[in-house]
């Protein structure tokens, strides 16, 4: 089977993408929806600067996109060290935070 080729346009608001370093989680029976937060160390407010809504299946697809990238970056670059002492919020509701 031929491989299909895709045409994407990336417009020049969105090529400069926003910094996160907080996404929640959550989940209906139909959808997830991920929230990509930015927060100031010591502020207990942050701003959601970009939501995704995605069916379960593309979020599994997603899912197994950033474990194979990972699994690249780290052989390429070493092994990044997750820091349990992290300083971001506990979580709240019924999703989960990245």
């Amino acid at each position: 089977m031929p491989e299909q080729k895709i045409d994407i346009n990336l417009p020049e608001e969105v090529s400069q993408g926003v910094y996160s370093n907080l996404a929640i989680i959550s989940h209906s029976n139909s959808e997830f929806i991920v929230d990509f937060v930015s927060m100031m160390p010591g502020v207990q407010k942050g701003q959601v600067r970009s939501r995704i809504i995605m069916t379960p299946q593309n979020t599994k697809r997603l899912l197994s996109a950033l474990a194979d990238n990972l699994a690249k970056f780290e052989n390429q670059n070493g092994v990044i060290e997750d820091n349990p002492q992290s300083t971001l919020p506990p979580m709240m509701g019924g999703g989960g935070m990245a």
